[in-house]
């Protein structure tokens, strides 16, 4: 009885692993309305970066978008100021080709992926 409670309380902890948080730094290519596209890139040492993978579109509803700095001890994005009018301000509006850089914080896997948090580590004025 006590191996078939373990097993199951081993399994909830692994399922739970799988759906928690993750956050990473790309490059948002494109916003319309709820959805943000974004690009993954590789650092190389003594190269320019390269695209990870394809761009992704994900759902952003309802996500946090501030500025803020990466903080190299806890290796989290600390938000300081909320942005204006959120994905809908002119910097996402009026995206040009090198994209907007941000740390996205997603939780889900999949189709359920979500944006939580969009966090842009240098302030940039909006386009006019």
């Amino acid at each position: 009885m006590y191996s078939k409670l373990l097993c199951s309380m081993v399994v909830t902890v692994i399922g739970i692993g799988f759906v928690g948080a993750d956050e990473f730094g790309a490059t948002i290519t494109k916003v319309d309305g709820d959805k943000i596209t974004y690009q993954k890139f590789k650092k190389i040492k003594g190269k320019a970066p390269e695209k990870d993978g394809d761009a992704v579109v994900i759902n952003a509803k309802g996500a946090k978008v501030t500025f803020g700095t990466y903080n190299k001890d806890t290796k989290k994005f600390d938000a300081t100021d909320a942005i204006e009018g959120g994905l809908k301000n002119d910097m996402f509006a009026k995206i040009g080709e090198k994209g907007v850089n941000a740390r996205l914080t997603t939780e889900g896997e999949g189709k359920d992926a979500k944006v939580t948090q969009v966090g842009i580590t240098k302030k940039k004025k909006a386009a006019e």
